[in-house]
């Protein structure tokens, strides 16, 4: 039967109409080829009906009866196409450059011819049932394999060859017989029936169909010794030149110099044993030049170690020496402490200490949290996040511009205690120096002082903006451009000025402990955070006016905490004295009741 896999109809012509029927025409198909000028039939042709065309035939077809019509003769078009053509072809074998338009017929034994793809069948039964019955055709050590057509055909075993359609026609084949083609790679082949082995020479073992091993014992052992020897050797130079490349980073990365600094100076197998290997599991963060793994240290001090990035080492360790002279200068309780450096590595590791509670952001927007749930935690992590930033636009020397202020990069101790972090964006600014002009915009969208985005201008003011942004967030428990309740993107922002301006603030607290009492002190703090987020630089209060409004808020929080605590404990003490004095009174009267009826009784009986 005809593969209907591999052979397709075709039609070639500008005018022409090929069909194709099977002989007890119960299929028929046809394709129409139309063209008003020459197409030149290229490879990539798709035959699609201009100048040729396609179709498929059905499974199973075994006769058929092709032909070939034209709606006007070629009239207008025998310039350059006089006949068209239907034939049954093999996809692989066509090539259509064989057949111009301009072709013309050929008869009898100079008539063109097409290959085409003839399935050989046995019947149409599949392999399964025609198993089953006396007219199975596949001989012995023959296989059945189900045609994708119909029928089954017959294929001799693996080792075997002949007719398979004979009950012997399958013969073993003699693998060994023509010495030119010995399938032994090493060894003398032996015959087995459906198979050959390799024996290998005496003195070899192995398979010799793929090679023998070992001619010997002396030669064994002087091979494992000469490899012995190159592996010591080649551990050996792995060693001096790893030692070379951690010698040339220390001195690239200024070690001669920060070994006379008061700072540690930790191995790499230090931190690569503290760290895990830098596994995902000790992850702590990420941020554009690294990321920040926890690591414990052989005494048990847990800290946290910033690895670079696979970036330009030039740049790396341009913003490692910038952040190395920003922190290692930096002195403040509420800063992270720089513990020590790694120069060993291409770009050097920084080591912190560890903050175990994580940021700032994690607990105003984990609803599990309970450290920020009163408003008492609130205003001292941000009067002290204000502390570290005031110290470092003022008492800092020289003055250290931040750079990118958020609620991630500030992060709470044990204690709950606020601590700046992550300098990779920060700048160092010179005795006088108000603003620094930006290569490139570095900070965190939502935070960025609008100014800066507008001018690449980096002032001590984009601080102060960036920490009104965190003030909005720890009372509002919103990060910047939020999804509202209503899947919309809102201005967080100018949300919050709203409700200030509308005196709808208590709407939009995030916290629940606030007491009656501290909604001035929390307007006080919405009406500060709304002067940081001024659009204008100038109009923003210097960041030591931000300190210490707040440290006045929360001395003022503080006194009137002691103050309703005193109150608490005079009325504890009120109500105790006076139940006191309520129960001895009435002691009293009873004892004198007591007394008096002794009397009476006493002067009754006498």
């Amino acid at each position: 039967m005809f593969s209907d896999t591999l052979n397709v109809f075709t039609g070639i012509g500008c005018d022409t109409s090929a069909q194709v029927i099977n002989k007890d025409r119960t299929y028929g198909a046809a394709c129409l080829s139309i063209c008003t000028e020459n197409v030149s039939l290229l490879e990539n042709n798709p035959c699609s009906g201009s100048g040729c065309c396609q179709t498929s035939i059905p499974r199973g077809l075994k006769s058929l009866n092709i032909s070939t019509s034209s709606y006007n003769n070629h009239a207008n078009v025998s310039d350059f196409n006089p006949c068209g053509f239907a034939f049954l072809v093999d996809r692989s074998s066509l090539k259509l450059s064989d057949w111009p338009l301009s072709r013309k017929p050929k008869y009898g034994n100079d008539a063109y011819a097409t290959d085409v793809v003839i399935e050989w069948v046995v019947k149409n039964e599949t392999c399964e049932k025609a198993n089953k019955t006396s007219a199975y055709a596949c001989g012995s050590n023959a296989n059945c394999t189900d045609s994708e057509n119909q029928g089954y055909r017959c294929l001799c075993e693996k080792g075997f060859e002949g007719n398979p359609y004979l009950q012997d026609g399958c013969q073993d084949k003699d693998e060994c017989k023509d010495p030119g083609k010995n399938p032994c790679e090493e060894g003398t082949c032996e015959n087995v029936i459906g198979d050959y082995k390799c024996r290998c020479p005496l003195g070899k073992y192995g398979d010799g169909k793929t090679g023998c091993k070992g001619p010997g014992i002396v030669t064994i052992i002087a091979a494992v010794g000469a490899s012995i020897f190159l592996v010591v050797i080649c551990l050996l130079l792995y060693m001096i030149c790893t030692k070379r490349k951690k010698e040339k980073n220390f001195q690239e990365n200024g070690g001669k110099f920060l070994k006379n600094q008061r700072v540690r100076i930790f191995s790499e197998a230090e931190l690569v044993k503290a760290t895990n290997n830098y596994a995902d599991d000790r992850k702590l963060g990420e941020g554009s030049f690294g990321s920040v793994y926890k690591g414990v240290l052989t005494d048990n001090t847990v800290v946290a170690v910033k690895k670079s990035k696979g970036v330009d080492k030039a740049q790396m360790n341009a913003e490692f020496q910038k952040e190395m002279s920003i922190v290692s200068q930096v002195n403040h309780k509420n800063v992270v402490k720089l513990l020590g450096l790694c120069l060993e590595t291409k770009v050097p590791l920084l080591v912190y200490e560890f903050i175990s509670n994580g940021t700032l952001s994690k607990h105003i927007h984990d609803k599990g949290s309970r450290i920020l749930v009163s408003w008492t935690n609130r205003l001292r992590v941000a009067s002290e996040a204000a502390l570290a930033l005031d110290y470092l636009h003022s008492l800092a020397d020289p003055p250290v511009i931040h750079g990118d202020v958020k609620s991630v990069n500030i992060l709470l101790d044990n204690n709950h205690t606020a601590k700046v972090a992550d300098f990779g964006a920060s700048v160092l600014m010179s005795p006088g120096q108000t603003d620094i002009s930006a290569t490139k915009i570095q900070g965190t969208l939502g935070y960025l002082d609008p100014e800066y985005l507008m001018t690449g201008i980096l002032t001590v003011q984009s601080d102060v903006y960036s920490f009104g942004v965190v003030l909005v967030e720890l009372l509002t428990g919103e990060m910047p451009n939020s999804i509202s309740k209503s899947g919309e993107k809102r201005n967080v922002i100018q949300h919050f000025i709203s409700a200030l301006e509308n005196n709808h603030l208590f709407k939009i607290l995030d916290f629940q402990t606030a007491d009656e009492d501290d909604m001035d002190e929390i307007e006080a703090v919405a009406e500060l955070a709304k002067r940081c987020l001024n659009s204008m630089g100038v109009n923003r209060p210097a960041m030591k006016e931000v300190s210490d409004e707040l440290a006045k808020l929360k001395a003022l929080h503080q006194k009137s905490l002691a103050q309703q605590n005193s109150e608490e404990t005079d009325y504890l003490l009120d109500e105790s004295s006076q139940s006191f004095c309520e129960n001895a009174s009435h002691l009293m009267n009873q004892s004198q009741t007591v007394i008096s009826l002794q009397m009476e009784n006493y002067t009754n009986s006498n």
